[in-house]
């Protein structure tokens, strides 16, 4: 059963060959068994899970369907879950159990989906490792001495390693992206806006959007259509019809125009990935895709404005945890600044800390103007770029990562090094442009993903090019050992 992807379940679950409460003891029982190698989760939510496979069999007894109606999934551990511990994988909000749902949990219980509990993350999703939880380090099931990606990396393992079918993930620079790309699943950053955010505790707000990790880009598309939809309770949501991502995955892609930019194949790119990526091309081709080269040429300085505009949306998201309201309180404050100072250092970890020094000093007065503004122009340009390429071109294909999985530790005294490893993913974010990367092959026995990029509100063609080309290759079927 483990086996299934959420396409499949759906099918055995509308023939009756099993039950959602079946399958639901039978994920539950293998979570516990092999979680402790990869620490993916943080909560198991054992009783809710049978409570909604038992209400989700019944529907489907009275004549109800749906892909996801009773379908086993798990929350990223920042989408708010009522009543249950929702901690961002910080000491801060470690005691913090959410008092109401988050507009995508809520949507897809609705729509009969099973919560079996909530992943692991990195602290307040600052990261690309998932190494500065509170909880510990998540483990890629393909190399248990190596990193999963960041920050979605327990909902990237958990999935990859078979523990569930699909998991909600979120990507503020490449977060689903990039540990779809390290565990060899098929990861879906959305327009900005076409997930609510609502009840999504907050990175960086003009960035961050929920999105679906899966195996396959056929489940993705059934766990996007469950999430996706206009919400009155989110300003940023944008009330734009959700199409049926299903049914366009069997399009053709005879005349596909897909863009390759010039600056993706640096020097700082493994030439082994290079040559990966060139193969996923070939067989686009075959499939009738044309090919051009292009140019994204203010890429080079995404990074940098990332790492300025994020870290302060992080500091002023951030100043709300003080010890005063919820989360974390220091014992014994000597006075309220102390209360703030003591419970603000021991609730948030390194990195977090980090983060909203640099935001907090980006936006200080004398700095605005000159790093805040600065890096907001720089991410018009970004934009404009991408414009002006959709102009000529209806996809953009590239690497997802410029190296493949590292080892736990390997960038921990050097942050930048692992900052420059979202070099490909976070212009899509600085531009709120839909991003999907896709299993395009092997380094070293460690996946690599392959990253399609399209026009705004375009998931559906990201969807069908990665399902026709799931459908010719068998990279996304492969299973790491021991799983």
């Amino acid at each position: 059963m483990h086996q299934m992807t959420l396409a499949e379940i759906a099918r055995g679950l509308a023939d009756k060959k099993f039950s959602s409460e079946e399958l639901t003891k039978v994920l539950l029982a293998r979570i516990t068994q092999l979680d402790p190698q990869l620490n993916s989760f943080i909560s198991l939510t054992e009783e809710l899970a049978l409570e909604q496979a038992k209400a989700a069999d019944a529907r489907r007894a009275n004549g109800e369907i749906g892909a996801l109606l009773g379908a086993p999934i798990a929350h990223k551990d920042l989408f708010c879950t009522q009543g249950i511990r929702t901690s961002c994988g910080s000491k801060m909000l470690d005691n913090f159990k959410a008092p109401y749902d988050a507009t995508v949990v809520a949507k897809l219980a609705a729509a009969g989906a099973v919560t079996l509990g909530k992943t692991n993350m990195d602290e307040f999703a600052m990261g690309s490792a998932n190494e500065s939880s509170w909880y510990g380090a998540v483990k890629n099931p393909w190399n248990l001495e190596h990193v999963p990606g960041g920050s979605s990396g327990g909902s990237a393992a958990a999935v990859a390693a078979r523990l569930l079918p699909a998991a909600t993930a979120t990507d503020t620079g490449g977060s689903i992206r990039q540990p779809a790309a390290f565990t060899n699943l098929t990861g879906l950053k959305p327009t900005y806006g076409r997930v609510s955010r609502w009840g999504m505790i907050a990175y960086a707000s003009s960035l961050d959007q929920g999105g679906p990790l899966a195996r396959t880009a056929e489940d993705c598309a059934i766990l996007l259509q469950g999430m996706a939809g206009f919400d009155q309770n989110d300003s940023t949501s944008i009330d734009e019809p959700v199409p049926d991502y299903s049914a366009s995955l069997g399009d053709s892609l005879q005349g596909l125009r897909i863009g390759v930019p010039k600056e993706y194949f640096s020097a700082g790119l493994d030439p082994r990935i290079a040559e990966l990526i060139q193969n996923s091309i070939k067989e686009l081709q075959k499939l009738g895709a044309v090919i051009k080269e292009i140019s994204l040429p203010n890429m080079q300085h995404a990074i940098p404005a990332y790492y300025v505009i994020a870290p302060a949306e992080a500091s002023s998201n951030l100043s709300r945890f003080d010890g005063v309201r919820f989360g974390h309180r220091c014992e014994q404050p000597k006075d309220l600044i102390d209360l703030y100072k003591r419970s603000r250092g021991e609730g948030f970890g390194a990195e977090v800390q980090r983060r909203i020094m640099v935001g907090a000093y980006a936006l200080s007065a004398g700095y605005y103007d000159a790093y805040y503004l600065k890096a907001q122009k720089i991410r018009r340009l970004v934009k404009n770029d991408f414009m002006a390429a959709f102009n000529e071109v209806d996809i953009i294909l590239g690497p997802t990562t410029p190296n493949p999985a590292w080892k736990l530790g390997a960038k921990n005294s050097d942050p930048v090094a692992a900052y420059l490893e979202d070099v490909y993913t976070i212009t899509a974010n600085l531009a709120g442009l839909p991003g999907l990367s896709m299993p395009a092959g092997f380094v070293d026995g460690l996946p690599v993903g392959v990253q399609l990029l399209a026009p705004y509100f375009q998931e559906g063609r990201l969807l069908n090019v990665a399902h026709q080309y799931q459908l010719n290759t068998d990279w996304h079927t492969r299973t790491p050992t021991g799983f």
